[in-house]
């Protein structure tokens, strides 16, 4: 269908729906579907929906959101709470969590509580204050229900309300201690993560039960927890180097993450151990600098993109639909990256002390 020839002219101000219908010679309902990004807009022909992008850029056409608000009694904006901002775990996770909310043409607000009380209790309510549609946490428990629709990431809730999106530790525990007892491994020294994560209890149980499943003795002193807050490798690196100088009779260490992990290895270089030919070293998450570390760090990986993807669109969906039929908790399985930090044990493996 050809356009009209009566159109808007460069000169004016603002360019309204209407407007734009008139000279496409299409419904305002479709060309709001192409420039919302709505799921529907994808059974209008790509030739219209090329038609209507381009026009919309001629004109710098920009939707009324307040209108739209307005109409629909949303704010098209989501609060994302999380511990941190590091690079690693978190940006991996928002990359897929971004993508698919600005295709569905969604704002979102991210605040840091760094594990303090203080900031998890209010930070919830500053949010649905500006009106925030629905929550999205990040390795974050609340302590109280909203009425807000609200998606956990990385933690269960004791909240029916909350959809949970979570990672099988019970099968990633058993990837890393199938992989080590293979290779010969027996003297395992674990890292428990810290108090204020998580994950600390969820993983450190996992590797328990697989310890015992397979039969592999858990030495109370070869155990290490970590204690401080920070999202560098320097994490791992003083629990490593105080053990190192206790005992060295391990042949492999099992990490809470890749950055304690890259810290970890850091350390047993400073103590002249190898890695992995003195000690292998197993770490958690593939960040994207696991696989450039000296030696290439073996690793779980998570399935970031998928998990942060379908927390934002299970978030979307019940914010759209309220009575939609969301699963309370939704688990990915993980994936063992086998490369350079673990090898089998030989007669020149043990360090003794």
């Amino acid at each position: 269908m050809s356009a009209k020839t009566t159109k808007p002219t460069t000169r004016q101000k603002v360019v309204s729906l209407k407007t734009l219908a008139e000279y496409l010679d299409l419904s305002p309902a479709t060309i709001s579907l192409v420039l919302n990004h709505s799921p529907v807009a994808e059974s209008i022909p790509p030739a219209t929906r090329q038609r209507v992008v381009a026009a919309a850029k001629k004109f710098d056409y920009r939707p009324n959101y307040s209108a739209r608000s307005l109409r629909t009694n949303r704010s098209f904006t989501v609060g994302i709470i999380a511990p941190e901002h590091s690079e690693g775990y978190f940006t991996n996770l928002m990359m897929s969590i971004e993508s698919y909310l600005v295709q569905a043409g969604y704002l979102y607000l991210t605040v840091s509580h760094m594990g303090r009380k203080d900031l998890l209790q209010e930070y919830p309510h500053l949010l649905i204050d500006r009106n925030v549609d629905g929550l999205l946490l990040v390795n974050t428990r609340l302590e109280e229900e909203f009425s807000v629709p609200t998606v956990s990431i990385s933690c269960s809730s004791r909240f029916k309300s909350v959809s949970s999106i979570l990672l099988d530790h019970d099968r990633a525990a058993m990837f890393i201690l199938k992989h080590l007892h293979d290779l010969g491994h027996r003297r395992i020294a674990l890292m428990k993560g810290q108090p204020n994560s998580l994950d600390s209890e969820p993983r450190w149980q996992a590797l328990l039960t697989a310890s015992r499943e397979l039969g592999i003795k858990v030495d109370p002193t070869l155990n290490t927890v970590l204690t401080e807050n920070s999202w560098s490798p320097e994490l791992g690196y003083p629990v490593v180097s105080n053990l190192l100088r206790k005992t060295r009779n391990f042949t492999a260490l099992v990490c809470f993450n890749d950055l304690a992990a890259i810290g970890a290895m850091r350390a047993m270089a400073d103590c002249n151990v190898r890695c992995p030919h003195d000690i292998s070293v197993v770490g958690f998450d593939d960040i994207s600098g696991a696989g450039y570390s000296i030696p290439r760090l073996t690793t779980i990986r998570q399935p970031l993109h998928q998990m942060g993807e379908l927390a934002a669109r299970t978030l979307i969906e019940r914010i759209q639909n309220p009575k939609c039929d969301a699963p309370r908790e939704t688990y990915f399985l993980p994936e063992l990256v086998v490369r350079e930090s673990t090898t089998r044990v030989t007669t020149t493996s043990k360090v003794l002390p």
